[in-house]
């Protein structure tokens, strides 16, 4: 008997909704040996706590397997719970432990926002967080912002002529992208529009911990109660574990434990404990954190100089004060960052184009650079080359 082919599968409107990260595309060129990449932002892996790390998983292997292999609660592992809410909150009750902080964005997302809800975010902004809001359906709301974050007035300006969004998404330290940390005045201003308006504020917070210069805006929790904070322990440790959080009130925490019942059921036990044993550690995290924060302190300068000395006038940025970027803007003659991709991976580095993050249109002579994965050593030939490639595409856009 012949079987006849298949109809091809059919796909959800939401799976419509979502494009590919061009970041992540981008990883499989600049993984090649002979690419220096400046595109993901990704850990230094020479600051993985690898030993600590083997200690901790051999105990908890050795003394509890039940306890670390076992299926286990949704809201997370009680003492890491108890851990995480004494940095941020009353008790274990406001604290969702999830599989990396952007499956925390997803279920809160999931879980605030309907089809067709607005949603404000920065423009531009993380490209994680536009393709969550993409895939439920809601209708983004790009606000621009500078070195001192997102331009609340702006938004408070919108919001006066009748916009009412579901949430405020911001990452208020180091913004990816563009470095940017909120400033301590605009903090206090978008809390008193979330109150006023009755939108709730999504702190998505994964580089407070690697500040080496500046001021820290205060915790948005601190000044509003209609706050979500998500963090992670992947720019902490490692990404591999997979270990994030929310924090939010209890009925909110609550409601998002149901819908991650329905994606995964929870978090994996094994790399919560392990977590848990490396922070509740004394004076491993201090001492931990002192030393991340040196090491990409040193990898921001050895880029920000070998970009002054390979392109001196024709990249503009700000120097970073803590994070994993570097936000550059094109100033020279030439066809724009997407032109120069080509010619850049041809010369040996990769980076990301700012076009990728815009939430509107624009943002064609913008960069994102990263320093955390390279050594100083190689942050220098990658400006070389980065510099060597801008050179070749002012030529040809001269000719053309």
């Amino acid at each position: 008997m012949m079987v006849q082919p298949a109809a091809p599968m059919t796909h959800s409107a939401a799976a419509g909704r979502v494009r590919s990260s061009a970041i992540r595309d981008l990883l499989a060129v600049a993984g090649r040996d002979d690419v220096i990449s400046l595109a993901g932002g990704m850990p230094a892996p020479e600051a993985f706590p690898t030993r600590e790390l083997a200690d901790a998983i051999a105990g908890l292997l050795a003394h509890d397997p039940g306890g670390a292999l076992q299926y286990s609660a949704t809201e997370g592992y009680g003492p890491l719970r108890e851990r995480i809410a004494a940095d941020h909150s009353p008790g274990p009750d406001h604290v969702l432990v999830t599989s990396g902080s952007q499956q925390a964005l997803e279920l809160v997302v999931r879980t605030l926002v309907d089809p067709g809800a607005d949603v404000v975010l920065a423009d531009p902004g993380y490209v994680g967080a536009i393709q969550v809001l993409r895939l439920v359906g809601a209708h983004l709301v790009g606000v621009a912002s500078d070195d001192d974050g997102l331009l609340v007035d702006d938004l408070g300006r919108r919001l006066a002529r009748g916009l009412r969004p579901a949430l405020v998404y911001l990452v208020p330290n180091f913004d990816n992208p563009t470095g940017a940390s909120l400033s301590a005045e605009r903090a206090r201003a978008l809390a008193h529009l979330a109150d006023h308006y009755g939108f709730v504020i999504v702190v998505d917070d994964p580089y407070r911990h690697l500040r080496w210069a500046g001021e820290a805006p205060p915790p948005l929790e601190s000044l509003t109660g209609r706050v979500v904070t998500l963090g992670s322990f992947s720019k902490v440790f490692c990404p591999g574990l997979r270990v994030g959080y929310a924090v939010a009130p209890p009925p909110t925490i609550r409601a998002m434990a149901l819908v991650k019942q329905a994606a995964d059921l929870h978090t994996a036990s094994l790399n919560q404990r392990a977590t848990y044993q490396l922070i509740s550690e004394p004076g491993f995290l201090e001492s931990h954190l002192v030393r991340l924060r040196s090491l990409y302190q040193a990898k921001a300068a050895a880029l920000v100089a070998a970009l002054h000395v390979r392109l001196g006038d024709r990249l503009a940025f700000r120097e970073p004060e803590g994070g994993m970027f570097i936000w550059g803007r094109l100033t020279s003659a030439g066809a724009g960052a997407e032109a120069l991709l080509g010619p850049a991976i041809a010369a040996g580095v990769a980076f990301v184009p700012g076009a990728a993050f815009g939430v509107g249109s624009g943002l064609t002579r913008h960069l994102r650079l990263s320093f955390a994965t390279a050594t100083a050593d190689r942050l220098d030939v990658a400006a070389e080359r980065l510099g060597r490639a801008l050179s070749a595409s002012e030529a040809s856009f001269a000719a053309s």
